[in-house]
């Protein structure tokens, strides 16, 4: 009888059954004089004490500002120390955090405002082309519940600070004393690929387990330093990197505000960072800068990869050349806290790039049929689905969308195709929706991918199915050229292909483009590379 796909994660370490803000003030208690928080582009620095009373009196004002338990405070903000600051200060004072992509315009930022209900934001000044204030003036007048708006780094901040130095402390222990650990924390509102994003509600209880079980697994203690150019409005910065870090008393370095290869391997230069994380797209720009081996990157032992595939040679080149040894690869998504399965310290070159590893503590999973839900034997492709304290609460004030992805018995269905092999590690082979249906043949992109990968033209592929009227579906090769200047045929990749792969998976298509539609996490937009090869742009 063949093996079922299905497995769980081991329960040796107990769960945290703490809040957030108690969690921290246990950090901050053992490691009160060690580095917490970095900031390269000011050269602001804080120790754990330090970072723990500027903690609470963002939380002091909070408070006076008339934050209550569970109302939602908005963050609309590049990565910057204030950012961290307020993540434990709205978690101290009870309230839910509103993670809010920078990247947004009025139209998005509004439905956000509305849907959360948020009653604080705080805000960048300005970025790059982004005048975060005009538009938060804007957006005001179609918000009535939005009271508040504090921009870091103006008067509003100091204000803010200024306010929480009238308001006693014991109001604040009186406060944290109402918090259970299953109290919602955090909204993160999902890449949604059609319609306006879902908020994905998460706990304490969710996230700060998953973010102390990632750093587990990387070996994280307090002499860590972990430079984070990832997102902090995404689960990747905030809970695979600022509570993986402070759950073990290790630093947090902020490289830049926004992603920046230069500044990056300044940060683990200058920091002497032990662990980097990023999507492969980071690495391969770090990689690629012409000053690249002048760094000395030789602090560096893992890190954490994540968002999508990473191509076999640039792993290789991470191990080698940037001395991450024991690099981490992690799956997961937002609803889920976000990682559900990660590869280990010691795991080969061939694990680290053809799966995304093995479940984590206390958590199962399982793969299972789409259509029947019966879970399938290792070695057959079906839909991952996941449970455990990981699983969101729901999405934020919408029943209907939360069952329809979380069932009866709280498995989460990721809309994944995986394959689980017999010792546990799992493979991601596309998404459902991403599946090619070709004359009743089910293809999946994501082997297509790795083989086309190897063709020395191509730097980066995705495969695609779109319309046909013979076959219902036709691949299509979407890739990027390693030289922008070179050309790729029809014909040359189908030779290539020709007694390499079965015949119906050979693309029929081709489309070159200069660089792929991407989601904020670092996903490929393939909905959009169909739409734009079914309008023939």
């Amino acid at each position: 009888m063949s093996t079922p796909s299905y497995a769980a994660g081991g329960t040796s370490v107990p769960l945290i059954d703490d809040t957030i803000g108690a969690d921290l003030a246990f950090t901050v208690e053992r490691f009160g004089d060690r580095d917490a928080l970095v900031d390269v582009p000011s050269g602001r620095r804080w120790t754990y004490a330090e970072f723990g009373r500027a903690v609470e009196e963002v939380a002091l004002g909070l408070l006076a500002k008339g934050v209550e338990k569970g109302d939602r405070v908005g963050i609309w903000a590049v990565n910057c120390p204030e950012w961290v600051m307020v993540q434990y200060a709205t978690a101290r004072v009870g309230a839910i955090l509103v993670n809010i992509n920078p990247a947004y315009r009025v139209h998005e930022l509004g439905y956000v405002l509305r849907q959360a209900g948020v009653s604080v934001l705080i805000a960048s000044t300005e970025h790059r082309t982004s005048d975060y204030r005009s538009m938060a003036e804007e957006v005001r007048a179609d918000c009535p519940g939005l009271r508040d708006v504090v921009h870091i780094g103006d008067a509003g901040w100091d204000e803010l600070i200024g306010l929480g130095a009238g308001v006693a402390p014991e109001r604040l222990a009186e406060r944290e004393a109402r918090i259970d650990c299953y109290d919602p924390v955090n909204i993160q509102y999902t890449s949604g690929t059609t319609g306006f994003a879902k908020g994905a509600t998460l706990s304490h209880h969710n996230i700060l387990n998953n973010g102390y079980f990632v750093g587990e697994l990387l070996g994280y203690t307090e002499a860590d330093r972990v430079a984070l150019p990832v997102p902090f409005y995404h689960c990747f910065g905030m809970v695979m990197g600022n509570l993986a870090i402070t759950s073990h008393g290790a630093c947090a370095v902020i490289p830049a505000p926004a992603f920046d290869p230069v500044a990056t391997l300044h940060a683990v230069e200058r920091e002497r960072c032990t662990s980097l994380y990023g999507v492969p797209t980071m690495f391969i720009a770090e990689l690629g800068l012409p000053d690249f081996a002048t760094y000395d990157l030789s602090s560096l032992r893992t890190g954490v990869m994540a968002g999508s595939p990473c191509p076999e040679e640039v792993m290789k080149r991470i191990v080698t050349e940037m001395h991450m040894t024991e690099v981490s690869i992690c799956y997961g998504m937002t609803e889920t806290s976000p990682v559900s399965t990660q590869t280990r310290r010691d795991d080969d070159l061939a694990r680290r790039t053809g799966t995304v590893g093995r479940v984590l503590p206390h958590i199962e999973v399982k793969v299972v049929d789409p259509d029947t839900g019966a879970t399938v034997p290792c070695g057959e492709p079906g839909e991952l689905c996941t449970r455990g304290y990981s699983v969101m609460l729901g999405y934020w004030d919408d029943p209907e969308r939360t069952a329809e992805a979380v069932d009866a018995d709280r498995w989460m269905h990721t809309g994944d195709l995986a394959v689980m092999d017999e010792d546990g590690y799992v493979r991601i082979v596309g998404r459902i929706k991403d599946m090619i249906i070709r004359g009743g043949e089910n293809i999946y992109p994501r082997e297509i991918e790795e083989f086309l990968y190897g063709h020395p033209k191509i730097s980066d592929v995705q495969v695609i199915g779109v319309p046909d009227e013979r076959y219902g579906e036709e691949i299509m090769a979407c890739v990027i050229l390693r030289d922008p200047a070179g050309t790729l045929t029809l014909d040359e990749l189908d030779r290539y292909c020709r007694g390499r792969l079965a015949h119906y998976k050979i693309p029929r298509r081709l489309r070159v483009l200069e660089s792929f539609p991407m989601t904020v996490s670092g996903k490929v937009r393939k909905v959009e590379l169909r739409e734009g090869a079914t309008a023939g742009s």
